[in-house]
């Protein structure tokens, strides 16, 4: 029976794409099994946590030899991917957003960002790390003939709005804002925020406190 995935929440999808990276990059190649609590381990989570994430994709191991690597890997990837490929869309070609071009193509053969975007007229007809920027008013055109259905916004916040909509209009379902603007989008359209800004403020603010000094109990003497 096919996985349902519509079942899988954020959180699980995100697990089980990180535990898909780990066994890829960081587990030893010349091994053909790992224990969940070894997964674990890589992932910072628990044993548990491992065992209900892989049974949610209907994979199982073996008590006595854990899950086969192989096969593990190859069952995360048909829950994960796209058998005919997810073209992705880059608005805005400023640093972060060539620099997130530069680190993801070439890295997930069923997922590349095919196509940048740009108001810059240094930029446009450009070829930038494998990846051609059109002018913005192609959008639509570009979006619908190359059956782009993810796009990534790096836009400054002035336009952010403005430009997810021209985004859901053009047909793409899915935004990845890396801008400091909360963007509204349709229900039939996915939203992912990832403020750096916002994240790095609340590391800053945690680091404080786990710097500050622990409280000594009084002594009874």
């Amino acid at each position: 029976m096919p996985i349902d995935r519509n079942q899988l929440s954020e959180k699980v999808v995100a697990r089980l794409t990180l535990y898909r990276r780990l066994l890829i990059e960081q587990f030893d190649p010349s091994r053909k099994q790992i224990y969940s609590h070894e997964l674990a381990r890589l992932a910072c989570v628990s044993s548990a946590q491992v065992r209900r994430d892989i049974m949610a994709i209907e994979y199982f191991g073996m008590p006595n030899r854990g899950y086969e690597v192989r096969e593990l890997i190859d069952d995360l990837s048909r829950t994960l991917d796209n058998p005919d490929s997810d073209r992705v869309a880059m608005i805005g070609i400023g640093n972060l957003g060539r620099a997130i071009i530069a680190f993801f193509n070439n890295r997930r053969p069923n997922l590349k960002i095919t196509a940048a975007f740009d108001i810059d007229p240094e930029k446009i007809d450009r070829v930038m790390y494998g990846c051609r920027c059109y002018p913005m008013e192609k959008l639509g055109d570009v979006v619908r003939a190359e059956q782009i259905t993810t796009g990534v916004l790096t836009v400054t916040p002035s336009v952010a709005q403005t430009v997810a909509d021209s985004m859901v209009e053009a047909g793409i379902s899915g935004i990845l804002n890396y801008t400091t603007v909360p963007l509204r989008v349709p229900p039939n359209v996915y939203l992912l925020d990832r403020d750096m800004t916002m994240a790095l403020e609340t590391v800053a603010f945690f680091s404080r406190r786990c710097l500050s000094p622990v409280p000594q109990l009084a002594s009874r003497g």
